[in-house]
């Protein structure tokens, strides 16, 4: 990936919307990194790409640009509690402007309840936006099921699917989506770039106004290194995609199983089947997740208590609070994500040293049954 951009830091300089040499030679890269990421998700054309500085701008330009251009349709959004931060917090402040919100609830494994997506559509419901995949617990939706839902009733779909992207095959023909939010750096390219992926003939407004680059819905000068790193990320992810998803499977299985057979009292978050290859996000009863987290991470081993994009908070994931885990349990939950550079060896290591941990923490814990100490 670094390679690939190099060039375009070190060599090329033009302008891509300039038409002298330089300025052409950086339109044809950025050209054919769209095509790249356009091949990723199966979208029908690369002008359905634009590229953005990420997925949280990625989420505002889909559910901003679609609230305020088609707000002479409706005024109502339906979305889910398990949606990422972004995703909550653009809604919040879509309701100053007049538009309501409907969040419809989840299962126990994190699963949208059809039937009560359905009841929340309305004849003023602009918009549906659910996740692809849950970040932090790794369930997969039916999206093709929630797509059939949402389009019965003539609302668009938006996905965010920065979890699932590069991890597990894409096709937004097949299942039919509106809007899908994509990340570089989530799957393996540069930060500061990621894409929104919009279907053709979807109504939306651009959230930033300038030139009228990236068709008129992204203004600024395009970041064409950017571009090409996840490009080049998104060719790596199409060539090595069926063989890390079989590999991080087994691995994150042995690492499910290890801890659940191994430690008592610990618990699988998500659903067990329809989950993210490289996903494990556990509980363990009487155990505060954050010193978990650091003792870990004195052993070398990095983990997480919930998203990345909002650890910095004490209170327990909103997750796994919508989804029926009672906040003490909640609070005893580890993220752990394997990646492509993982070994059996780190999955051994976890293991070895996770139990001694827990157990460890138990003790000092005046909350701890004396039967589990």
């Amino acid at each position: 990936v670094i390679e690939a951009m190099i060039p375009y830091m070190k060599d090329y300089f033009g302008n891509p919307s300039s038409p002298h040499t330089s300025g052409l030679k950086m339109k044809g890269a950025l050209e054919e990194a769209r095509a790249s990421v356009a091949r990723l998700i199966n979208a029908e054309k690369p002008s359905e790409i634009v590229f953005t500085s990420g997925a949280t701008e990625s989420n505002n330009m889909a559910l901003r640009g679609v609230a305020f251009r088609n707000k002479d349709r409706g005024n109502h959004i339906v979305a889910t509690k398990i949606e990422h931060i972004s995703v909550l917090n653009t809604l919040k402040y879509l309701t100053k402007f007049g538009f309501e919100v409907t969040y419809v609830p989840v299962d126990g494994y994190g699963l949208v309840d059809l039937e009560a997506l359905k009841n929340a559509i309305n004849d003023r419901t602009i918009l549906v936006t659910i996740g692809y995949a849950n970040n932090e617990v790794g369930t997969i939706q039916q999206i093709k099921e929630i797509s059939e839902i949402v389009h019965s009733k003539n609302a668009y779909l938006h996905t965010d699917a920065t979890a699932a992207v590069g991890k597990i095959p894409i096709d937004v023909l097949k299942d039919d989506i509106d809007l899908m939010t994509i990340s570089s750096w989530d799957m393996y390219g540069p930060y500061g770039i990621g894409a929104l992926y919009i279907k053709r003939g979807t109504r939306i407004e651009p959230l930033i106004i300038g030139g009228g680059q990236e068709g008129g819905l992204r203004s600024g000068t395009e970041n064409v290194p950017g571009a090409v790193g996840m490009a080049k990320a998104a060719e790596l992810a199409i060539a090595e995609m069926e063989f890390d998803a079989t590999r991080l499977s087994k691995m994150r299985d042995r690492l499910i199983d290890g801890i659940l057979k191994n430690i008592p009292y610990s618990f699988l978050n998500g659903h067990p089947t329809r989950r993210l290859p490289h996903n494990v996000n556990v509980r363990f009863s009487f155990v505060e997740g954050e010193s978990l987290v650091l003792s870990l991470d004195m052993e070398g081993i990095a983990v997480s208590s919930g998203s990345a994009c909002s650890s910095k908070t004490l209170e327990p994931s909103h997750v796994l609070i919508a989804m029926g885990i009672p906040h003490v349990e909640a609070q005893g939950s580890l993220l752990m994500s394997l990646g492509r550079f993982n070994k059996d060896e780190d999955v051994d290591k976890v293991l070895e040293v996770l139990p001694r941990i827990v157990k460890g923490l138990r003790e000092m814990s005046p909350l701890t049954p004396e039967e589990v100490r």
